[in-house]
């Protein structure tokens, strides 16, 4: 440990600060924090190191027989062990025969070497989860996506509040876009957005993501499982921000962390002479940024298409927020595109109804409503538009209409609240409803809620397109079409680099800051 560590622990137990506060904050092991403590404490008070004896046990007198056991049976359990030593008089517990098959079968730990990447050749990518309390927002979890070249250590850092699909691919984009450049290779964990499964060994990406990484160019790596080490400088850099640009500082809001955050990468984290490489980030991007791939002309595509229903009061629901579209679609399943910016509704042709800016995730509940999209003041106007709807589900349902404003009080808005139980029931099933109604001549909504809560069966939400819908909605839908490439280019990406005897993302690393 660095001196200047131990003179901050120093510092901090004397201002009264706890040991467990002490190694959160400076992100040491408690036993090391009260270890420095102590020597100190003994330095100050110029008495002899103590020399306890070791305590008696137990197993002492046990501990030959052990021994042989254990050069006679390699993996003898402690429990089998036990057995063993109560035939020979042991009276103790079984945690101190554990405990001591523990200390004597302690394996000396696998020397890790460090890998050091050529330029262009590598990045890692990961998620850090933290719980941060806004002081405009509240306490909230976000996930900070980092992306860092292997040989520069140059870092791309961005504060979100998803760790899907579309958040990953939107932030690899404003990484490169960022940097200029990007690797030729990229390390990940095995997160479900890169890596489905694995076949023993054998990862199987995520078709998906393969398809984003090969407009790029790069090839996707999953790292070994149960081997953290593989991805030694994305995780160091998770420390430098707890470390540095989370502790002592406070946030009013998500958008002020990442502002920060901006401003911290430009005068900080490029700018740090880094222990292992002894210059800055910055000045070996120089160096590494020929090596690096071109980005394509036209940036991926990042949009998201979903099916969404439009709600009774006319709005259409995407994470928890609201966006209006014309009042008279009630209960009509709508193509929604999401951008990073805009929420676009088509009709069921995949013609636009309407587009507004997209609503921060951070607040819930929010609406976005266009004047234009609510019922007209002009009564009149209003009872045509709705008889317009009723005709177009057919003979029955414009003859119901019309008997529900004879006998109904209220009979326009009880015409809305009916079209709007598409968005829970197939249209089928409201039609056989209205038809039942009208034999009975029960002209009500209450009557046709009944009728269908008896004998028609919810639908389920159509949150997403089967992949053959989906595609096709991308073609239609698509501001920039990236042309479909050759099956080969995805058997390309996945071939083993041929610049290393040992493949590197095999090859576990271990680097100080």
């Amino acid at each position: 440990m660095d001196e200047a560590t131990r003179n901050e622990i120093i510092r901090m137990f004397y201002s009264h600060t706890s040991q467990r506060r002490i190694a959160k904050l400076l992100a040491v092991d408690r036993k090391t924090v009260a270890h420095i403590i102590a020597e100190h404490q003994q330095a100050r008070s110029g008495a002899p190191p103590d020399k306890r004896k070791p305590r008696k046990s137990l197993l002492d007198p046990f501990q030959d027989n052990i021994v042989q056991l254990l050069e006679r049976y390699p993996n003898i359990t402690a429990v089998r062990l036990l057995e063993e030593l109560r035939r020979l008089g042991y009276t103790g517990a079984y945690s101190i025969v554990r405990d001591r098959l523990r200390q004597l079968r302690r394996r000396p730990r696998v020397l890790v070497r460090r890998f050091e990447t050529p330029a262009g050749l590598q990045a890692q990518m990961d998620y850090g989860t933290y719980d941060i309390h806004f002081s405009d927002e509240g306490k909230r979890r976000v996930y900070a996506f980092s992306y860092v070249l292997g040989f520069s250590r140059r870092q791309y850092l961005y504060f979100v509040e998803h760790q899907d699909f579309t958040t990953t691919i939107r932030q690899h984009v404003s990484a490169f876009t960022y940097l200029g450049r990007l690797a030729a290779e990229c390390l990940y964990d095995n997160m479900k957005v890169v890596v489905n499964s694995h076949d023993g060994e054998q990862p199987i990406y995520n078709t998906r993501f393969l398809a984003f990484a090969t407009y790029y160019g790069f090839k996707p790596v999953a790292c070994r499982p149960r081997r953290p080490q593989t991805k030694g400088k994305v995780e160091r850099q998770f420390q430098l921000v707890e470390g540095n640009l989370l502790n002592g500082r406070t946030f009013s809001s998500l958008q002020h962390l990442n502002e920060t955050t901006a401003w911290w990468l430009a005068h900080v984290a490029d700018l740090r002479q880094h222990k292992t490489t002894q210059r800055t980030p910055l000045e070996l991007f120089q160096e590494e940024f020929p090596h690096l791939l071109p980005l394509p002309e036209k940036p991926y595509d990042t949009a998201e298409v979903v099916y969404r229903t439009v709600n009774p009061e006319g709005y259409v629901p995407y994470l928890q927020n609201f966006y209006s579209v014309p009042w008279q679609r009630i209960g009509e399943l709508l193509p929604v595109r999401i951008t990073e910016a805009e929420v676009i509704i088509y009709d069921p042709d995949v013609c636009e109804i309407t587009r507004h800016p997209r609503l921060s995730g951070s607040l819930t509940g929010q609406h976005r409503t266009d004047p234009a999209h609510c019922p007209a003041p002009d009564l009149h106007r209003k009872q045509e538009v709705l008889r317009q709807r009723f005709e177009q589900l057919g003979h029955q349902a414009a003859s119901f209409f019309d008997q529900l404003l004879r006998t109904r009080r209220y009979g326009k808005d009880e015409a809305v609240r009916i079209l709007s139980l598409l968005a829970i029931y197939h249209q089928t099933d409201l039609l056989a409803a209205i038809e039942r109604a009208n034999r009975f001549r029960a002209f009500s909504r209450a009557a046709v809620e009944r009728i269908l809560a008896a004998s028609a069966q919810p639908r389920s939400a159509l949150d997403s397109l089967d992949d053959q819908a989906r595609q096709h909605l991308d073609e239609l839908l698509r501001q920039n079409p990236v042309p479909p490439r050759d099956t080969r280019d995805y058997q390309a990406l996945l071939e083993v680099s041929d610049h290393d005897d040992l493949p590197p993302w095999d090859e576990p690393e271990k680097e100080s800051q």
